[in-house]
């Protein structure tokens, strides 16, 4: 029944593999259960309130809510869309969100514009446009997406792992380690890390990226215990530890188990925020939202289908509607559970790598993240240093594509190069897409080949000139 319904035989993996998958899918992406109350419970609307309204931060209903929201999500888009792609709560927009939204508003106000942004967003699905845009793009762009991608998540593992930081002042923006120096166990669990999995991959190992995960995070168990590093910042305190762990300090917990807080849930106003500030600026920050999640998107299914095979000679993804439906859905139950908005994630690139194909691996990581609501404490144990190495070594698989480009052609060759380094460098993969975009239909037009652009994709370049120039537009019009 599940080969027959999941299509599992017909897309070449076992049930094996795809469960495989989606624990490894989930181990990559489980921090956003104790990243996402760190970004939005700490901070303060613009009534002085934490989350929720209360005048003390409520962390733990945030990381119940948003491993209950996520494991929800996810199985959904397992069994609606068959796709091995997994949701949560978007980095990025989450601290959009708390920064940019709730300081000019209440939270209940900041989140009903993200559900007002997700009703648009699903509307645009149910209308067939945004899968009109997803096919409106040229395959060859296609591909420079996906290859950005694989250098965006391999940065995001470097950085998560301490083995690349930023330096905050300098000629550069990042470093090797602290200030040139790797320093620190944790940097020593994630390159050993790194190379069993790399070693375990070269040599065709069943599960090498799992393996290597757990593997990891004993080894990261012993070290602290043994050494008692610490975080590398205490929030407490303020203390910064450059030789500590990112996130998570690997050590068995006193309690396994906590019963969940859903307290949270359903604290939205869907127009209150128009009552706050003037219409303009409300609907601009709607855009704002709506467009970093519409293209986030469109990037990560892209990236996914090139990586699990499953795109067709056009660069589009089988039954994209529906999984374009469950990510729009997603950003509207993320506003509603007062979360932020939920979107696709591209760290299911790393059970792709172990070889998922199909929405059953989605199913295997939504349940674990339903079983995190019970189970976060055991969570917590993984640190970033042990799953980080799968973001590596899937961004390497994701970079092999690139000999696919077509380099001749300056008409995708410099878009597909800008796209490429826009979403590291400037760590947004809207960006990079929104740059790759541009440069195309600017360069036709140039070329005499203007023909040749799909009319959606200069449609959606004009909107992408208003994003990147939504703070001048805002300036002008007060």
């Amino acid at each position: 029944m599940l080969d027959s319904y999941f299509k599992i035989s017909e897309r070449g993996s076992t049930v094996g593999r795809e469960v495989r998958g989606g624990f490894v899918t989930f181990f990559t992406m489980a921090y956003i259960v104790a990243l996402n109350p760190l970004i939005i419970g700490l901070s303060k609307d613009a009534d002085g309130k934490f989350l929720g309204g209360g005048d003390t931060p409520n962390l733990a209903a945030i990381a119940a809510t948003t491993a209950l929201v996520a494991g929800i999500l996810t199985i959904l888009m397992g069994v609606v869309g068959n796709f091995p792609l997994a949701l949560a709560t978007g980095l990025g927009l989450n601290t959009f969100v708390a920064v940019g939204i709730a300081s000019k508003m209440s939270w209940a106000d900041a989140m009903g514009l993200v559900v007002l942004e997700g009703l648009i967003i699903t509307i645009l699905v149910l209308t067939g446009f945004r899968t009109a845009v997803f096919r409106a793009v040229p395959a060859q762009l296609k591909i420079a997406i996906s290859v950005g991608i694989g250098l965006f998540i391999a940065l995001i593992g470097l950085v998560d792992a301490g083995f690349v930081r930023r330096t905050g002042s300098g000629p550069v923006p990042v470093t090797l380690g602290d200030n040139g120096t790797l320093v620190g166990w944790p940097v020593i669990v994630f390159a050993f890390g790194l190379f069993l999995m790399i070693g375990l991959m070269v040599k065709k190992v069943k599960g090498a990226i799992l393996i290597a995960i757990a593997v990891a995070t004993v080894i990261a168990i012993a070290v602290e215990s043994a050494f008692k590093i610490g975080p590398n910042f205490d929030g407490a305190t303020g203390n910064v530890n450059p030789k500590g762990w990112g996130l998570n300090v690997p050590k068995m917990p006193s309690d396994i188990i906590a019963a969940p807080d859903f307290g949270i849930l359903g604290h939205f106003s869907l127009f209150g925020s128009f009552g706050r500030i003037s219409a303009v600026a409300a609907i601009l920050l709607v855009f704002t939202l709506l467009l970093s999640d519409f293209f986030d998107t469109v990037g990560t299914v892209t990236a996914i289908g090139h990586e699990s095979g499953l795109i067709d000679g056009e660069g589009n993804v089988p039954h994209n509607d529906k999984i374009l439906f469950v990510d729009s859905v997603a950003a509207m139950a993320g506003g509603a559970a007062s979360i932020s908005s939920n979107t696709s994630y591209i760290e299911s690139a790393a059970g792709v790598g172990e070889g998922a194909r199909t929405g059953l691996a989605s199913v295997v990581t939504g349940v674990l993240f339903l079983l995190t609501t019970f189970f976060a404490p055991l969570v917590a144990v993984i640190p970033y240093e042990a799953a980080t190495p799968a973001l590596v070594v899937v961004g390497f698989l994701m970079m092999t594509q690139i000999k696919n480009l077509d380099w001749a052609d300056q008409g995708i060759a410099i878009p597909a190069f800008l796209t490429i380094i826009l979403m590291p460098f400037t760590y947004n993969i809207s960006v990079g897409i929104g740059a790759g975009f541009v440069s195309h239909v600017v360069i036709r037009i140039i070329q005499g080949r203007r023909r040749e652009v799909h009319p959606l994709l200069f449609l959606v370049s004009i909107l992408f000139m208003v994003y990147f120039f939504t703070s001048p537009i805002n300036a002008w019009i007060g």
